[in-house]
């Protein structure tokens, strides 16, 4: 496994610009928990897919998700 993708799932907003910037489309919006906020927040679907390129974090206007190499 080359990096972890973490999601503060307290600061996501549920807009999906992390999943649209992913190139391997392992990003997405989970449909069963929400946070304190009520939002779908974002999940990595694989993580062994991973290669911490730090896309969905460049992408991400409210810096919730956090790249560990």
């Amino acid at each position: 496994m080359l990096a972890k993708m973490t999601v503060i799932t307290e600061r996501c907003k549920g807009c999906g610009l992390c999943t649209t910037a992913c190139p391997k489309k392992i990003v997405s919006l989970q449909k069963e928990k929400r946070n304190k906020k009520g939002y779908f927040y974002a999940v990595c679907t694989d993580m062994d897919v991973c290669i911490g390129c730090t896309m969905c974090a460049m992408m991400c206007p409210d810096c919730a998700i956090v790249i560990e190499k």
